[in-house]
């Protein structure tokens, strides 16, 4: 019986395979969007019927636009790790930019083997606003760790962005039986998880650091007035006694 179980099992594998490798080749055969443009990463269904809208559809335009965030992510590190005044905060923006690399190389693996077109990818709107708006930060925050701790809010904000769009895809990809696949969406997906965890944790002394100097700044213009007070009044004595 024991024999029996082990050849059941060997014999199985192949044909698990086998399935997957079907699933694989007959995933484009159930995409239906057009290229109507909108708003979101679902923009190019809205061309669709209802009827006619898959999960294939879904999980194609997802990835196109997590694809596309990730371009644009690893165009914006290298600004946020020079404007990053902690040193540890700068190796981990620079660490992720290197991790992200490897991601988009882990999605060129897919787009192969799923024969995704890349050409007709567009800009990632949600991604375009996140990345702007560290712009911002980095514009109106002078250099520091008031700066920094605005850096990580922002930079994690990204990161739970990515958290979901590599977590749906993970999710659709098991669905549709493609889990080879799905293991490199996860793997993906547990380095966002990992990361977000980091932050977390240099952002518990970088907020204290921005705390106190908040607060130092604070005294040091209660100290800047008060002195400007005392010299007005010996500027006023000083005008009194010659007369």
């Amino acid at each position: 019986m024991k024999k029996q179980s082990m050849t059941k099992s060997n014999s199985t594998k192949p044909a698990a395979v086998q399935k997957e490798s079907e699933n694989e080749k007959n995933f484009t055969g159930n995409i239906t969007a057009s290229s109507k443009k909108g708003k979101g990463f679902l923009r190019s269904l809205f061309a669709a019927g209802e009827e006619k809208r898959t999960i294939h559809d879904i999980f194609i335009e997802l990835i196109k636009d997590t694809y596309n965030a990730e371009e644009q992510i690893i165009d914006a590190l290298p600004e946020m790790a020079e404007a990053a005044d902690n040193e540890e905060l700068q190796d981990a923006f620079y660490n992720h930019l290197e991790e992200t690399e490897r991601q988009v190389k882990r999605l060129d693996k897919i787009f192969n083997r799923l024969q995704i077109d890349k050409n007709d990818m567009e800009t990632c709107e949600a991604m375009e606003g996140l990345i702007e708006e560290g712009q911002d930060i980095i514009a109106n925050f002078k250099e520091g760790p008031v700066r920094d701790s605005a850096l990580i809010i922002g930079a994690q904000k990204i990161e739970h962005y990515e958290i979901a769009a590599y977590g749906s895809l993970r999710t659709l990809a098991e669905v549709m039986g493609l889990y080879q696949i799905a293991d490199l969406l996860d793997t993906t997906l547990e380095e966002e998880e990992m990361t977000d965890i980091m932050l977390t944790e240099i952002a518990e002394d970088i907020n204290d650091d921005a705390l106190y100097y908040a607060e130092r700044s604070e005294d040091e213009e209660e100290e800047d007035e008060g002195d400007e007070e005392d010299e007005e009044q010996d500027r006023q004595y000083e005008s009194s006694t010659r007369y």
